[in-house]
């Protein structure tokens, strides 16, 4: 029985290896914190972040920057070039360079727990999903289950679903069940929400099921369910680089005291070089 557990670890280990097919820049990179130490490999598969992530390393930008928005079993973010000298009541994170990068999406990389990506800003004002030229973050994440990974689906379907509801309820057969809901908008009540959910569940569900839609692979759900990660964010931010050494010091820096705003309460700076 051990030795089979052993095997099935490093089948685990082996898969989300080999799910990640992606090549490591020959750089490695030194993230330097009170905390610890991590190395960074960037990947040759976004070779824009990767350019601009060297060039900043390089000329010694983030020396002194702070890592300012700490969110335990999600991630850590840091790079805001107003955080060298910030007030510690200052609120940070619209620092950023005059220009952003496009958005380089890999399907053979995921949110998994070490994963350096690009921070940007969101939808509504950035419909490309460009990143920030200088922010980043570090996820930390936490296990997901299969429930988890159904509900982070559609998720990042969200806009899938709401195209296919408004087609439904906007369709004249369907008049009776605007004017229901109309009605439950005015009158809000557990029943309206629980008649609102079986509709959805009866006629919107089937739909997006059938529509093509973002999903998952197995390897990325085998990555979820044991190192564990950030499912939602796929798809939508840059991943660039990993943590290959020090994933240790994520999780001592998101154990941090935190203001309502995710600054920790103490600054955590970071140096950044490149070592062979």
């Amino acid at each position: 029985m051990y030795f089979k557990t052993i095997i099935l670890s490093l089948g685990f280990i082996l898969m989300s290896k080999l799910s990640l097919s992606q090549t490591l820049s020959t750089e490695t990179i030194l993230i330097s914190t009170s905390y610890g130490d991590m190395k960074v490999k960037l990947f040759n598969e976004t070779p824009l972040h990767k350019t601009n992530f060297l060039k900043l390393v390089s000329e010694h930008f983030y020396d002194s920057l702070l890592f300012h928005r700490i969110i335990q079993g999600f991630m850590i973010q840091g790079g805001d070039p107003d955080s060298k000298h910030a007030d510690s009541k200052k609120l940070l994170g619209d620092g950023d360079l005059n220009y952003t990068i496009p958005a380089e999406f890999v399907p053979a990389l995921c949110h998994k727990k070490g994963m350096l990506c690009a921070a940007r800003n969101s939808d509504d004002v950035n419909p490309s999903k460009a990143s920030s030229a200088c922010q980043f973050y570090i996820v930390q994440g936490k296990i997901r289950n299969d429930k988890d990974l159904i509900s982070f689906e559609k998720r990042i379907n969200r806009d899938l679903i709401t195209k296919l509801k408004d087609a439904y309820f906007s369709d004249p057969t369907n008049k009776w069940l605007q004017d229901k809901i109309a009605h439950f908008k005015s009158e809000p009540n557990a029943d309206s929400l629980l008649f609102y959910t079986k509709i959805v569940d009866e006629n919107i569900i089937p739909l997006y099921e059938k529509a093509p839609h973002y999903q998952f692979s197995e390897a990325h759900k085998s990555i979820y369910k044991t190192i564990g990660g950030t499912p939602h964010l796929d798809n939508n931010y840059t991943i660039f680089g990993e943590v290959v050494s020090g994933l240790d010091v994520i999780d001592k820096i998101a154990a941090v005291g935190t203001n309502k705003d995710d600054r920790p309460f103490i600054d955590i700076r970071m140096t950044i070089s490149i070592i062979k």
